[in-house]
């Protein structure tokens, strides 16, 4: 509502300084007025200035967002092996755009300043300066070349896993489907079963291949558990349409393609108690849960509840538009220590999906037992209450 009311008030003063601009016109009659299309030395004079101020306002306006918003960016919560890397990549682009901004902007608003029309000034022209076409070719195409190299050099030591690396880690594969994630782990064996969605029925919904012996042991969970200090490599698979597996604080994204398996792995630096411990995330949490707090008061006067306070989790997301409720395909992720992941594994490694197709098929055996029970009864009742009637008559 409010901002309908600013929206209309806007409306209203441009329709009120229309109203005086003709008015002032109107005043004029009979005065000497200048109707001419063509700018004269005052007009050009004006814009330049007004070049200037535009300028200001652009420095003024990127100083504060940097001093209000500097925050916002994840530069400092990195929890992966590789991520200082990608954000000193990140830091490194940054800077040189805004030098290249500062310095680009500040010629091209002095130079329309200082080249602007003047009466009986002609421009000058030339066709081409091979000089100036070499200084601003090559500088660009250096500095890409070395950022392009850098960016390509940091993905292949992210993506590549030699035989070594992929011995010692963790196999997890991440199951997407609209609106919601599925992670699933290989037991005992240390090997994922195969699967493929022409498997899908009932409770398999990752269309694991039950006839697998390496699917026997494996097991899903709706909360991403990973060891800290170990590899994990992730197997991506898509059920649907086209989702993006995005870690922010792990620094990793990956697209979940129907129909193929794609890959990312990385090492968890950080547990989820020391990050919700580092001061900067203390400090986070404490201005979000205020303002979840003052937001509560308006809440509660309306008769609502107000809201929970709060708690840091790192958060697997899906960054591709994929559908209504895309805002909310999210999974808890978890980082444990080695221990704590060994015994949260031990817990759930008996819930595997053999053993909850078994499950679902007893208890389909048992209502299909129960309805049938239940229609034999219904038939005595019923033929004991013709027996009866025949007796009576």
């Amino acid at each position: 509502m409010t901002t309908l009311l600013v929206l209309i008030v806007v409306v209203l003063l441009a329709v009120a300084l229309w109203q005086l601009t003709k008015i002032f016109h109107l005043t004029q009659v009979g005065a000497f007025v200048n109707d001419t299309q063509i700018a004269g030395d005052n007009d050009n004079k004006v814009n330049g200035y007004l070049m200037f101020g535009f300028l200001v306002f652009i420095y003024v306006t990127t100083i504060y967002c940097l001093v209000y918003y500097g925050h916002f960016p994840l530069m400092s919560d990195s929890a992966s092996a590789h991520g200082p890397e990608v954000d000193n990549l990140m830091a490194i682009s940054m800077v040189l755009i805004f030098i290249v901004q500062t310095i680009t902007q500040a010629l091209l608003h002095y130079f329309a300043f200082k080249y602007r029309g003047r009466q009986g000034q002609v421009a000058l022209y030339f066709s081409d300066s091979n000089k100036l076409e070499f200084i601003w070719s090559i500088i660009p195409a250096i500095v890409l070349a070395v950022l392009i190299l850098y960016g390509l050099y940091a993905w292949t030591d992210i993506m590549f896993v030699d035989e070594k690396k992929e011995k010692d880690a963790i196999v997890i594969e991440l199951y997407a489907q609209q609106f919601k994630w599925e992670a699933r782990y290989s037991g005992a064996d240390d090997v994922l079963g195969k699967a493929n969605v022409r498997y899908i029925e009932g409770v398999n919904v990752l269309g694991v291949d039950l006839s697998d012996p390496n699917a026997q042991d494996d097991f899903t969970s709706s909360e991403l558990h990973i060891p800290k200090g170990t590899r994990v490599i992730f197997k991506m698979r898509s059920q649907d349409v086209l989702h993006s597996a995005y870690m922010p604080h792990f620094r990793a994204q990956m697209n979940c393609v129907p129909g193929m398996v794609t890959n990312f792995s990385f090492i968890p630096t950080v547990t989820t108690a020391e990050m919700r411990e580092k001061p900067a995330m203390v400090e986070k949490v404490a201005n979000i849960n205020d303002i979840r707090t003052k937001k509560s008061i308006g809440i509660v006067a309306k008769g609502g509840t107000a809201l929970d306070p709060y708690t840091f989790d790192y958060l697997l997301l899906c960054n591709k538009i994929c559908g209504s409720s895309h805002y909310n395909m999210q999974m808890k992720i978890v980082v444990d220590t080695p221990e704590d992941y060994k015994a949260w594994l031990k817990e759930n490694a008996p819930k595997t999906i053999i053993q909850a197709v078994k499950n679902a098929a007893t208890e389909a055996k048992a209502s299909e037992t129960s309805a049938q029970t239940k229609d034999s009864s219904a038939t005595k009742s019923n033929d004991s209450t013709l027996v009866a009637k025949a007796d009576m008559k």
